[in-house]
């Protein structure tokens, strides 16, 4: 049986099999003219599944009204698609039913994963950092005890909405240092974290997989040119290596951000181990080292393809098990 767990985001669509052969990440932005429906036809087509099992965090997209309008079009798009069951995994980590909450499926990628962290490493701080948000959750007695919307979440620190590729350099500083001095941050889209990564060698040009900031591309000078826009420059005006350090303290700067959520997480809720995953697993690592906190890698445990996809992975396997488990009554 064939089962693959969906992760629709609102730029990113990621794909999984309970048994790990399958890895896809497609890249579908929902605020644009989107293709999900049609890329969902043909991944069905491809894949041809027997079950699958669907989480989403699309639904905050603002080419929608409000959360339910985007919930329906997500469920209407897989429903559409798949010829096959489809069951959706909401806030708790548990599928959702018809007395359910249709609300309770907004942004629960996150819930799926830290059920499955939870039975298969118990008590920790679940970090995940994607390519836009980082979650930071909470896993006690196996559940997780974060708060069940976006909103609870950033109020508690559980969410910090900067990721490793789309994040605008603008959100994350307000100065950098330069030769002449301190500089003053361009509050526009010249270019997003993914530039300074890439520079630095923390990402490679094959997990760029968002679009870059001036449309063009994905070459280090690229990013330096990008990188340089940030404080009004061109590369004629500013040296290489005041451009790498520019890249440097934009790492600097989210890695100091990211350590203090998981470090109020971390005393809210007298937890000091770390489950690392997502495309930012490095960051999460020196984040680990920072606070003197033991890091469990999935990219180490499962491998470094399902940790950039994992809480579809994860809604596979919850699937694959309740199956199993059900079969054995």
């Amino acid at each position: 049986m064939r089962i693959i767990g969906v992760d629709i985001g609102g730029a990113n669509t990621k794909i999984a099999s309970a048994d790990g052969e399958i890895i896809e990440l497609h890249y579908i932005p929902l605020w644009k003219d989107t293709t999900l429906p049609a890329s969902l036809e043909d991944i069905a087509e491809d894949l041809q599944p027997d079950k699958v099992s669907v989480v989403m965090t699309g639904e905050l997209a603002d080419c929608f009204e409000d959360k339910l309008q985007g919930i329906d079009f997500i469920m209407r798009s897989v429903n559409d698609a798949f010829d096959c069951e489809v069951k959706y995994i909401d806030n708790s980590g548990y599928f959702y039913g018809d007395s359910g909450n249709l609300r309770d499926l907004a942004a629960a990628n996150w819930a799926a994963s830290t059920r499955l962290i939870g039975s298969e490493i118990g008590d920790c701080i679940f970090v995940d950092v994607g390519s836009t948000t980082s979650d930071i959750i909470p896993i006690k007695h196996g559940k997780h005890v974060a708060g069940l919307t976006d909103f609870s979440r950033l109020v508690r620190s559980e969410l910090f909405y900067a990721g490793t590729l789309r994040t605008n350099l603008a959100y994350l500083l307000e100065k950098v240092k330069v030769a002449d001095g301190d500089c003053h941050i361009a509050s526009e889209l010249f270019s997003t974290n993914a530039d300074a990564y890439l520079l630095l060698g923390d990402i490679s040009e094959d997990l760029y997989t968002c679009e870059t900031a001036d449309g063009a591309g994905k070459s280090k000078t690229d990013a330096m040119r990008r990188l340089a826009r940030v404080v009004c420059a061109d590369l004629t005006e500013i040296s290489a290596d005041e451009i790498y350090h520019i890249a440097q303290q934009v790492k600097e700067r989210q890695l100091d951000l990211l350590s203090k959520s998981i470090s109020v997480i971390a005393e809210r809720n007298g937890l000091d181990r770390i489950v690392s995953a997502g495309i930012g697993e490095f960051l999460i690592k020196d984040a680990a080292e920072r606070l003197g906190f033991e890091c469990i890698s999935v990219a180490k445990r499962w491998g470094p393809d399902i940790s950039k996809v994992f809480p579809a992975y994860a809604a596979a396997k919850i699937l694959e098990d309740e199956i199993t488990a059900s079969r054995k009554e």
